[in-house]
């Protein structure tokens, strides 16, 4: 299955576990691959998106961030 959804964020941080919870749901109906790597990883992720977290691709653009807009989200994957 091809990853379509990339969620940056990090330990301990209560938008991402919304974050996640919508995009396991859509993921899952729409049969299309995600996955979710930590702003740590990365010094530059953490300078760009530090106050952003969570951020969300979809198909390796940049899609949202803070919250994730069910509809929008699945419309964005259509």
């Amino acid at each position: 299955m091809k990853t379509r959804i990339l969620l940056l964020g990090r330990d301990g941080c209560h938008l991402c576990d919304e974050a996640r919870a919508v995009i396991e749901r859509v993921a899952a109906d729409l049969g299309v691959g995600w996955e979710e790597r930590s702003i740590d990883e990365d010094p530059r992720w953490t300078a760009q998106y530090a106050e952003q977290i969570p951020v969300t691709f979809v198909d390796g653009r940049q899609h949202d961030f803070w919250r994730v807009d069910e509809a929008r989200l699945r419309q964005a994957l259509g």
